[in-house]
């Protein structure tokens, strides 16, 4: 039997409940910026089409989901708050000002669409599909910022790994949104939409390699650490994710293509995770097992996840197979 004495003698079963949350943290993460991004990789695109029933298709297939994906951010700010408060505490700090741009994005994101359908003119449609363009943009250009920031335990906003990760995060979410669209409006959207995809897929590898071209100078280990049997697997991984992607894409198997955009979007991230471990917090040199909470709320928190997050997953099972397969022309946002 669980008592209160139990819970705080130890940890729950004797699992590494530290580590469990950080991998937990990083995977809500990587969650968030795969459903959420294809939502902002269709924004991108929806600036490159040309007639109004190709951008009324891209509203409507991202229209039951964006709002319901965006739950996964507040689950990962919400997770990292509850089990390591001073990596919260430090990171929001610092980078407050990129907090109140990503949320700002978010809103115009979220704000511009139902704005754009409020009239049928032209000039406030042009107006408002800027704004939605600019905050799927804005949103994970700002959050890559964010992540690179954090991985090199920056102090500033802007710095050079900060812009580099932006750009490698916004052009995976074009990866992402092609798929997306292609497997939700096929008929109803151009053939250039799989030209998008696949040139954003070359655009995202280039930028990966920047990306490790800095970290290589700018990490403590330098390529010692990126030379890791863990972090070259990954790297390898993605690039075959990325062909597999392009193939897959081009012969119209759009699920299939989805699912390697998920893939590299998980192994993305997995690698920010690998280079960062066993800190939390590198600007501090606060570590996992240092920034945890005690043993009591750990395994309360433990618990409680283990049987709210089944709930969450089921409802996103049912909200994505109630709005399953191609939408018709007769939908709309």
């Amino acid at each position: 039997m669980i008592s209160v004495d139990s819970l705080a003698a130890g940890p729950l079963f004797g699992l590494p409940l530290p580590e469990l949350w950080f991998g937990l943290v990083f995977t809500m993460l990587a969650t968030f910026l795969f459903l959420d991004g294809f939502d902002f990789g269709a924004g991108a695109i929806f600036a490159l089409l040309e007639t109004d029933d190709e951008r009324e298709t891209v509203l409507a297939a991202i229209g039951p989901f964006w709002d319901g994906n965006e739950v996964w951010l507040v689950v990962f700010g919400g997770a990292l708050f509850a089990a390591f408060p001073p990596a919260y505490a430090g990171l929001f700090s610092r980078h407050y000002l990129l907090m109140f741009g990503i949320l700002g994005a978010l809103i115009l994101r979220g704000l511009a669409p139902e704005m754009y359908e409020q009239r049928h003119d032209a000039a406030w449609q042009r107006w408002w599909g800027r704004a939605f363009v600019a905050g799927s943009v804005l949103a994970p250009f700002l959050l890559g910022v964010f992540a690179g920031n954090w991985l090199v335990g920056a102090t500033r906003s802007l710095t050079l790994v900060g812009l580099i990760v932006g750009v490698t995060l916004t052009l995976l979410t074009v990866v992402s949104g092609a798929a997306f669209l292609q497997l939700k409006g096929r008929a109803q959207l151009p053939d250039s939409v799989t030209t998008y995809g696949t040139a954003a897929t070359a655009g995202y590898l280039l930028a990966v390699v920047a990306t490790l071209g800095v970290l290589g100078i700018r990490l403590p280990d330098g390529l010692s650490a990126l030379l890791s049997p863990a972090i070259v697997a990954l790297v390898m991984l993605s690039i075959g994710l990325a062909v597999g992607y392009t193939v897959a894409l081009r012969r119209e198997q759009s699920l299939r293509a989805l699912g390697a955009a998920a893939a590299m979007t998980y192994g993305l991230v997995a690698v920010v995770a690998r280079l960062m471990y066993p800190a939390i917090d590198p600007a501090t040199g606060t570590t996992v097992r240092g920034a945890i909470v005690s043993t009591l709320p750990l395994n309360l928190m433990t618990i409680g996840a283990s049987l709210l997050l089944p709930l969450v997953a089921v409802y996103f099972v049912v909200l994505y197979s109630a709005f399953s397969g191609p939408i018709t022309p007769e939908e709309a946002y």
